[in-house]
């Protein structure tokens, strides 16, 4: 059975180019399980339609799906499917409906005999064949025959804690050929359940979208398929297992939606011995696991940010988070899709609280959904980018999917609290203003996977290699130049998992020493650093948590880097800052950190429109302090302008003319929000009518920027503007 998960891995990753994929017409999307309503419509190119049934928690009067679709499609949109393939509205299969047979036992439990429930008879599942079969036959099918060209299938989780069902035990027969054993009881059993877990849900997945795209076919429709997921790097936090970088090799996926926002990346981290939440930094991180994981392979990747979160918090808390994530998400310029929002119902009609010593609780305020607006209307106009964030490029981090199976239970005393390990050889970096990338093991068979990497950091602390073929590769990387900081101890229990590097021939003690034999580097090698053809590899003998568990951990292996990037990598000086800026287009980003090696200000300076202000002010210079974030429109940089635009509003643009001296266009925003815009202008305008009423205020008109600021209610059906200068 090893032979066969080896056979599984090759083909998820290493071996075979994915075939290029066609791009579509979509840019921005989000996801509703509810029909279409006025305060809902928020503009998006299309809809993710969620739920045959619904969303498990959304407790309104149900709409068949057909219905709902339908609704939107009246509106213009684009619609796709969306559920989950871990849990959903299925009861009709775990309460016999659909096949006469009680499924509840293909729930996932833990060990203390409980089920893990996502909701009232919804269990996260264990993604039998005969459940399988329903999704397929009750699910699929229905939203093809409803005519849904893309399909999303959300969420393939399995907890770590999970894996003492009796289905999850049939599941162990099958696989491995024996008996079941109890993950708690020592370090294989738990590394064997975790590829388990693994596994299931790669077939999972493979076998619900073979069957949508060879449906699909059979009613004249090219199917798409995408899995919206959490990172990598939150799911190892979460303790949860997922196939994630696996899926990119299928020839049935398409994408991913890199499900990240202030939920996942508010989870608490270690750094400079302090544990608190670093919400940009994890998001940064977050989004990076998730681009560098698609990038190589060509599948279309959406990033999600969220104007809110599933716990309950302020509004101001919301907001804050929001712009620290949004930023974050801009931050990756060859990224240019996006998922603008989940849940609109919730967003826009949910009640949170005013503050965070208040039990008052209201709907979104008014500044705050025109502020959210603004932004997601951005989204429809952010272009790629070949631009560079700034910093000292070409430092890369190892991750492998691996780093999801040591993270539950704990063995032999061994601890790696809130994901230490990794976050030790990122955050010292990324907190000194570099833009330290993301590396997947799975990933190496591709040329481009490390083709900007001018220092890879590793560690097998936290993770393990998953096949011998990625050694040969890194080997392979090395000799042509390639440097590699390996820091680990290797004394982790899991070290000694039966794997392929002690076994069937191999008598490694470590996974380390079947890489350093490559290169000719002695087993259990002492610190020190070593040469191989024209790259070189430096070990330090510290797992990667304790250059972040204690304060000024970190220095030995900054001081590490910046030699061997400034030295054997002749990579320039490895700058520290605390800042990063990019551009995009007419658009300016900034982010300025806080523990960081200053706590100056950044100041940018241009004819700025403040994307972050809901006023939409001017300014000819804008200071972010650490632990903010800014995004502008920099009209010093709008193409032609003597042609009247549109540069940002609450509200996306329709049917835009210029006739004379005349600019129209419609605008169309959930309706009960308030749209603020920014209209750049030939000259001063000497009409401005809005739904037809005459509304010019020579005030809102900006000289410098030449631009005029207008205000006025939202509308779905449109709001008509015209404006003569």
């Amino acid at each position: 059975m090893k032979k066969l998960w080896i056979f599984c891995l090759l083909a998820a990753g290493f071996a075979f180019p994915a075939a290029a994929r066609q791009p579509d017409d979509v840019k921005t999307t989000f996801q509703s399980s509810r029909e279409w309503r006025p305060t809902i419509d928020n503009r998006a190119d299309a809809v993710m339609v969620y739920g045959v049934g619904g969303n498990p928690s959304d407790r309104s009067k149900r709409i068949s799906f057909e219905d709902r679709v339908a609704s939107w499609r009246e509106r213009g949109y684009t619609t796709h499917f969306m559920t989950g393939i871990a849990w959903g509205e299925y009861q009709d299969y775990f309460t016999g409906k659909w096949d006469g047979k009680w499924h509840l036992d293909e729930g996932q439990v833990q060990r203390s005999g409980d089920t893990i429930w996502h909701g009232h008879l919804v269990p996260y599942i264990v993604p039998s064949e005969n459940y399988l079969r329903y999704l397929k036959e009750r699910h699929v099918k229905r939203v093809i025959d409803a005519g849904i060209g893309a399909i999303f299938m959300e969420e393939p989780e399995f907890w770590a804690r999970a894996g003492y069902s009796e289905a999850f035990k049939r599941e162990w027969k099958a696989f491995y050929g024996f008996d079941w054993r109890p993950q708690h009881e020592s370090p294989e059993n738990t590394y064997l359940a975790n590829k388990l877990k693994y596994h299931l849900y790669y077939r999972a997945l493979n076998e619900v979208f073979t069957y949508a795209k060879e449906y699909g076919r059979s009613k004249g429709m090219d199917v798409k398929c995408y899995v919206p997921t959490h990172s990598l790097v939150n799911y190892s936090q979460w303790q949860i297992v997922s196939p994630e970088a696996s899926l990119a090799s299928l020839p049935c996926v398409d994408g991913y939606i890199a499900q990240v926002w202030t939920g996942t990346s508010r989870e608490p981290n270690y750094f400079d011995g302090a544990l608190r939440e670093r919400v940009f930094e994890t998001a940064y991180l977050e989004y990076g696991s998730m681009e560098s994981m698609t990038a190589p392979t060509g599948r279309k990747m959406f990033f999600l940010t969220d104007p809110i979160e599933d716990w309950a918090r302020d509004w101001a808390d919301y907001k804050k988070n929001y712009q620290a994530t949004f930023t974050a998400q801009l931050l990756y310029p060859q990224i240019a899709d996006y998922e603008v929002m989940p849940w609109p119902e919730r967003i826009y009609e949910g009640l949170y609280k005013t503050s965070p010593d208040s039990d008052v609780k209201e709907r979104i305020p008014r500044h705050y959904s025109t502020q959210m607006q603004v932004m997601i209307n951005a989204l429809n106009s952010m272009p790629a980018t070949e631009n560079r964030l700034t910093g000292s490029a070409g430092i890369s981090v190892l991750m492998a999917n691996s780093l999801m199976f040591q993270r539950f239970p704990t063995h032999a005393g061994y601890e790696d609290p809130q994901l230490a390990n990794f976050y030790g050889l990122t955050l010292p970096l990324l907190k000194r203003g570099v833009p330290v990338k993301t590396v997947h093991i799975e990933n190496l068979g591709y040329r481009e996977a490390l083709a900007e990497t001018k220092v890879l950091l590793m560690t097998y602390s936290n993770l393990k290699p998953l096949s011998p073929e990625a050694h040969t590769q890194l080997a392979g990387w090395v000799k042509a130049g390639g440097i590699v900081v390996y820091c680990g101890r290797d004394d982790d229990p899991f070290q000694t998992v039966s794997e392929w590097w002690n076994s069937n021939g191999n008598a490694y003690a470590a996974p380390a020493d079947h890489l350093f034999a490559q290169m000719g580097i002695p087993a259990a090698a002492p610190e020190g650093e070593y040469h191989y053809g024209k790259g070189v590899v430096r070990v330090l003998r510290a797992d990667p948590k304790e250059f972040v568990l204690t304060k000024g951990g970190d220095g030995e292996l900054i001081a590490a880097v910046k030699s061997l990037y400034e030295g054997k990598a002749k990579a320039g000086e490895l700058a520290f800052k605390n800042n990063f800026y990019l551009q995009r287009g007419v658009y300016d980003l900034v982010a300025v950190l806080d523990e960081s090696v200053g706590d100056a200000p950044y100041t940018l300076r241009g004819t700025l429109i403040d994307l972050y202000d809901p006023e939409l002010p001017v300014c000819s210079e804008r200071t972010i302090r650490p632990g903010e974030q800014g995004l502008f429109v920099n009209v010093d940089r709008v193409a032609q302008k003597q042609r009247p635009q549109v540069l940002a509003a609450a509200g996306r643009a329709y049917d835009e003319k210029i006739s004379g001296r005349n600019y129209t266009f419609v605008v169309k925003s959930p309706v009960e929000t308030t749209c603020v815009a920014r209209v750049l202008l030939p000259k001063q305008p000497r009409s401005v009518k809005v739904g037809g009423q005459e509304v010019y205020t020579p005030a809102e008109w900006d000289a410098a920027s030449r631009t005029y600021r207008l205000r006025f209610e939202n509308d779905p059906d449109g709001v008509a503007v015209e404006i003569a200068w």
